[in-house]
């Protein structure tokens, strides 16, 4: 197939489902930093040394700039320091869901003959192609696993008695 000059324009419920699952991808950013943030606040114990805080206040910023993938990676060894049930489940669903964001945010999409249907163009960093067409309803299921696994986190976040504090964030906004 070659390269069109310009890209196929979306039909108005496919670019709308797109838009909800990757709005649904930086809600769950957030919350992942969020939950980090309060299971490492949880991890300093209730004196921390000058070092320690220094160190835990630079990690915190530096969190603000990491990526999903690795904020997925980061949520999970704190999930594994902090004993959290179902670890390994929700481990992996957010390593489904890092795949399905990359997917979605980073494909060119291509009309197929299927009415409804679009193959997204995308070559992972493994060189794997996605073999499978999607439609609006494909995608509004990815976003509806996201908000729910999004859910969870927040519950895992509010479960340490802080309720979304983290560094960077002024309530007042």
């Amino acid at each position: 197939m070659t390269m069109p000059k310009t890209p196929a324009r979306l039909p108005d419920d496919f670019a709308a489902a797109l838009g909800r699952a990757i709005a649904g991808f930086g809600f769950l950013e957030e919350a992942l930093k969020r939950a980090i943030f309060a299971l490492s606040l949880e991890g300093l114990g209730k004196r921390p040394d000058d070092r320690a805080v220094a160190s835990f206040l630079q990690r915190m910023e530096e969190i603000a700039d990491d990526t999903l993938g690795t904020l997925i990676d980061q949520f999970i060894k704190q999930m594994a320091r902090a004993q959290i049930r179902d670890e390994a489940k929700l481990a992996a669903e957010l390593r489904k869901i890092r795949n399905n964001r990359n997917l979605l945010c980073h494909a060119s999409w291509r009309p197929t003959e299927t009415k409804g249907r679009w193959h997204p163009s995308f070559l992972n960093t493994k060189g794997e192609v996605f073999p499978d067409d999607m439609s609006a309803k494909d995608i509004d299921a990815i976003a509806a696993e996201t908000q729910d696994v999004a859910a969870r986190i927040v519950s895992i976040m509010r479960a340490t008695g802080i309720d979304g504090e983290w560094v960077g964030h002024d309530p007042e906004d």
